[in-house]
């Protein structure tokens, strides 16, 4: 009797071990709460306008860590993850349990709107100041915004280095570049809008910017994938705005596509995550976001999807903390602060539109 019953400690503390060994390290012990509650719950539903191809290494390493726990992720782009989610919210219906989204304006705003649960991410400290608001909404990556060109087809010496560059290039060479210029659709992508907007912000010149695509007939489009397709192919040689993420995978298999930062200021992008106030699986929700900000999850992003990591205490080549060192002072991270929500209220959004389509010359 007393060998089955040391036999059965034995097991109950082994598996009390086991389940203790995946609290990562660093973290409260009553962090297993919120594992446990995960694997009961069995799943995390997450909304984002991150590739699904992109993101497998990632998903494919959070369910080898919290087994039990599957990742059912919808894919869409910035616009759709944001009506989607309101939507079926409002509805009361299932919904996102996590929403991970590069338009940080929209993201804001849904948080500001108390659409996001507060809580407070045992990951908090390795992050920037500027990548937290609230204990709700946290900036997950580092992505520098780049001109694409096309390598086969635009000389060395016609690379901008700076938005005057670019502005001058199509001034100058507008023969070349009639109807070779792409750039995101302000009026149909979230990621568009927002950039631009923080481009009227810090560049004096933009207006002038934005009147040179439009005198070259710039082709917009809502989709990265449609854009790098066009530079790639020669269909388009230039595109502005693009998610460097996407530009960097996109160069390491395509000797077509050239990548240029620029030197005057470079914007930076976060893609922004929150667990949601209603969430069917919060605990899931929870841990999917902390893996997503661990030093585990940021390298595996930073590794194997070019998403850089917006980590302090990581410092290599695919780090935020590595790019700032190369480009220095023109490093312009888009802080996750309410600021992001002042190109959202309607009348200045029409206003900005309507100053943007007659700037291309469209309306």
């Amino acid at each position: 009797m007393r060998s089955l019953t040391l036999t059965c400690a034995l097991i109950a503390g082994a598996f009390a071990l086991a389940a203790q060994a995946q609290v990562p390290a660093g973290y409260p012990a009553d962090y297993a709460k919120i594992i446990d509650g995960a694997k009961k719950e069995g799943k995390v539903v997450v909304y984002s306008t991150t590739d699904a191809k992109l993101v497998q290494p990632l998903i494919k390493d959070f369910e080898v860590a919290f087994p039990g726990v599957k990742v059912e992720y919808t894919d869409m782009n910035s616009t759709e993850v944001y009506s989607r989610f309101t939507s079926e919210t409002a509805a009361n219906a299932a919904s996102a349990d996590a929403v991970w989204s590069s338009a940080m304006d929209l993201q804001l705003k849904l948080a500001n709107d108390g659409l996001a649960a507060v809580y407070k991410s045992p990951e908090a400290g390795a992050l920037p100041d500027w990548a937290h608001w609230k204990d709700t909404v946290y900036a997950t990556t580092f992505e520098p915004i780049a001109i694409v060109y096309n390598k086969r087809l635009v000389a060395a010496d016609e690379v901008p280095k700076t938005h005057a560059d670019f502005a001058k290039l199509l001034n100058t060479k507008a023969e070349k570049f009639q109807k070779k210029v792409t750039t995101y659709d302000a009026e149909k992508s979230g990621v568009g809008f927002m950039l631009v907007n923080q481009d009227a912000k810090l560049n004096p010149a933009f207006w002038d910017l934005v009147k040179a695509m439009g005198a070259r007939g710039v082709n917009m489009q809502s989709s990265t994938a449609t854009m790098m397709e066009r530079v790639s192919s020669g269909e388009n040689l230039i595109g502005y705005n693009i998610l460097g993420s996407y530009a960097l995978t996109r160069a390491k298999k395509d000797p077509s596509i050239g990548i240029a930062f620029t030197t005057d200021y470079n914007l930076v992008l976060s893609r922004l995550a929150f667990v949601s106030k209603n969430a069917k699986n919060p605990n899931a929700g929870r841990l999917f976001l902390d893996y997503l900000l661990s030093k585990r999850g940021q390298t595996i992003a930073a590794e194997q999807a070019e998403l850089f990591s917006v980590r302090t205490d990581i410092t290599g080549k695919d780090s935020g903390v590595g790019f700032a060192k190369e480009l220095g002072s023109a490093v312009k991270p888009i802080a996750v602060s309410t600021d992001l929500l002042a190109g959202l209220d309607q009348a200045k959004r029409l206003e900005f539109l309507k100053q943007w389509q007659a700037a291309l010359g469209r309306k």
